[in-house]
């Protein structure tokens, strides 16, 4: 399961700079903090339990992206794996914070915010629809497109 984690991880990443590269997308990903000035970006892979895929795709595309915008965390991507195993069970998505102590106050916001909580207990009223998450805090390099 590590193997295959970290391989999601690494594949995520992947792909999410070809985006960049390729001009597909607008914004792009980090790990601590950005270049001063820049934002952070934040790359998180959710993990559900057989069968849940589904509702946590629904959770975040009817709730959880407008609650995010509301707390300052930009949304810049979000995807699911195309190859099985992770293709039944994996979220990814990169968000965008002004900085990593923004990030921490974001995310205390968002867990607080009553809208959230109503929602995340409604969506798991027939068991947990997130069994895992990773998160990872990215720097961009010299030679990104996005630095």
């Amino acid at each position: 399961m590590l193997k295959n984690t970290w391989f999601v991880l690494g594949a995520s990443t992947a792909i999410f700079i070809a985006g960049f590269s390729l001009g597909s997308l607008h914004q792009a990903g980090s790990v601590a903090h950005a270049q001063a000035g820049k934002h952070v970006y934040e790359l998180r892979t959710y993990t559900s339990p057989d069968g849940k895929l589904g509702d946590l795709n629904k959770r975040f595309r009817d709730h959880t992206v407008s609650i995010f915008n509301r707390h300052g965390m930009k949304s810049v991507l979000y995807m699911t794996p195309q190859d099985a195993p992770d293709s039944q069970n994996t979220l990814i998505y990169v968000l965008q914070h002004p900085s990593r102590d923004a990030a921490k106050k974001n995310w205390a916001e968002f867990s607080a915010d009553p809208e959230w909580q109503k929602v995340s207990t409604e969506s798991q009223v027939n068991g947990r629809i997130v069994s895992k998450v990773v998160s990872v805090f990215m720097d961009a390099t010299d030679y990104s497109p996005i630095k």
